[in-house]
């Protein structure tokens, strides 16, 4: 599946004369390690294929913060404390609208205050998190308050214990790709009931005139 992806994405930027990008989207410090970030240049290398440009996620992590504070002033994100279990819960499912989590309400100072204070580590893994304000009933369960920021004290192969706050996937792509000038970002079918929440981002952001497109 992974070699099927380099393959398009690198054979359509030589087929259209393009460039592509090969990015770590290294967002959570306990699944990443050098170790795969060597071995994935190698096995494009073996591909046949060459990347224009070499980029993290970690390496936006200071903008990433920025504009999550951005969404909380615009009223946008709150900073959640529901338990793992409690926030399923809520969730509903398929068939069941979910309903709005109990902090949902905090006022901008409060939840400013509160993602300020998890950046400096004041609380424990899992006590917090910050996630969008955007619609609990929503059919797309992806759309339905879903986190952006979750707390974890580990330390991250490239920027070491500078953070203990990470960016969730769907958060970080968008902005990753606006950031790098990405025009066309490729998906594989799973990432189709993502692709409002990828959009939702970029315009409640709105810091780019052209913003990339998920394809």
């Amino acid at each position: 599946g992974h070699a099927k992806a380099i393959c398009i994405n690198f054979g359509i930027k030589e087929e259209f004369g393009g460039k592509c990008n090969l990015r770590f989207d290294d967002t959570n410090p306990v699944k990443e390690d050098t170790e795969y970030v060597e071995a994935i240049q190698e096995d494009v290398k073996w591909l046949g294929f060459q990347w224009d440009g070499l980029f993290y996620a970690s390496d936006y992590f200071g903008k990433m913060y920025e504009y999550a504070q951005k969404l909380i002033r615009d009223g946008k994100a709150y900073v959640c404390d529901l338990t793992p279990e409690e926030t399923r819960e809520y969730r509903g499912d398929f068939t069941t609208p979910g309903k709005n989590s109990p902090y949902r309400d905090r006022s901008v100072e409060e939840n400013l205050d509160l993602f300020e204070r998890m950046k400096k580590g004041e609380f424990e893994d899992g006590s917090r998190v910050l996630r969008a304000k955007i619609d609990m009933t929503s059919p797309n369960l992806n759309m339905r308050d879903p986190v952006l920021y979750r707390i974890s004290h580990n330390v991250h192969h490239n920027t070491g214990d500078a953070w203990c706050i990470y960016p969730m996937y769907d958060y970080a792509h968008p902005i990753e790709d606006a950031i790098e000038g990405i025009t066309h970002s490729l998906c594989s079918l799973e990432f189709e009931n993502h692709r409002p929440l990828y959009d939702w981002v970029l315009r409640e952001i709105g810091a780019w005139v052209a913003p990339p497109q998920q394809i």
